[in-house]
């Protein structure tokens, strides 16, 4: 059975991860975000208990 056999797709996927791992990962990485996360200071919410019709 030929899909048991390793050898055509064993060496692909592996040079395919590393070319997605050593060249394409730092120049993805290395784009700033258009916007950027702002550090605030959350506010605390007040929660009101639901008052249920029937009870």
């Amino acid at each position: 059975m030929p899909q048991l056999n390793p050898s055509p797709w064993l060496f692909i996927m592996i040079t395919s991860w590393f070319a997605l791992s050593l060249i394409f990962q730092p120049k993805t990485l290395s784009f700033t975000s258009t916007n950027p996360p702002i550090n605030k200071t959350s506010a605390a919410t007040k929660n009101h208990p639901w008052t249920w019709p029937w009870s």
